[in-house]
C-alpha cells in the first residue's frame, strides 16, 4: 500500500484521469468554435447525447442527465436560443412538449465525433498507438459495466 509521501501518491490518479479529460474536451471545444460552434459547452454534449435522434421531454432529460427537470429546463431554453435544440408539440400527447436537436444540434455532434477521432489519432502520435489502445483497454477493465451514463452533470453537481 503507497503512502501519501510516496512517489504516485493515490490521490494523483483520478486527478491525472481528470486532466486527461479536461485536455481533451477543452481542446474538442475549441475545434468546435473554429468550425461554427462557439456556443457549445462540455455540458451542451451531454444533453445533446440525451436527446438523441428521437427527441425527450424535460423529464426525461433531467432524469437521464441526474438533474433538476428546472436545470435541465435552463440549458434547453439556452441551447434553443442559440439553435441547437427545439421544442415541438407531441404528436402523441398535445399536453407535452417534446425537445428535439436542430439541424446545427445534429452538426455539432457530427462534427464533435469527427473531432474526438482527430484528437485520438494526435494522443496515438505523441504515445504511439499501442499505449494509446493499451490505456484504453485498461480504462474499459477497471470502469463500470455501464460506463457510459450521460448523468455525469448530475453526479458533478452532487
Amino acid at each position: 500500500m503507497a503512502s501519501a509521501d510516496s512517489a504516485r501518491p493515490g490521490f494523483q490518479l483520478p486527478l491525472l484521469l481528470l486532466a486527461g479529460f479536461r485536455t481533451l474536451i477543452d481542446d474538442l471545444h475549441a475545434e468546435l468554435a473554429r468550425q461554427g460552434h462557439p456556443e457549445l459547452r462540455p455540458l451542451h454534449g451531454f444533453v445533446l447525447q440525451a436527446v438523441g435522434v428521437d427527441g425527450i421531454t424535460a423529464t426525461e432529460l433531467g432524469q437521464r442527465l441526474g438533474i433538476s427537470k428546472q436545470a435541465a429546463g435552463k440549458t434547453v431554453d439556452r441551447l434553443v436560443a442559440v439553435g441547437y435544440l427545439d421544442r415541438v408539440d407531441d404528436p402523441r400527447d398535445a399536453r407535452r412538449r417534446v425537445i428535439t436537436m436542430t439541424p446545427l444540434g445534429v452538426d455539432g455532434l457530427r462534427r464533435s465525433a469527427e473531432i474526438f477521432d482527430r484528437l485520438r489519432e494526435r494522443w496515438a502520435e505523441s504515445l504511439g498507438p499501442e499505449r494509446v489502445d493499451a490505456l484504453e483497454d485498461d480504462l474499459r477493465t477497471m470502469a463500470a459495466a455501464n460506463w457510459f451514463r450521460l448523468d455525469v452533470p448530475g453526479w458533478f453537481g452532487g
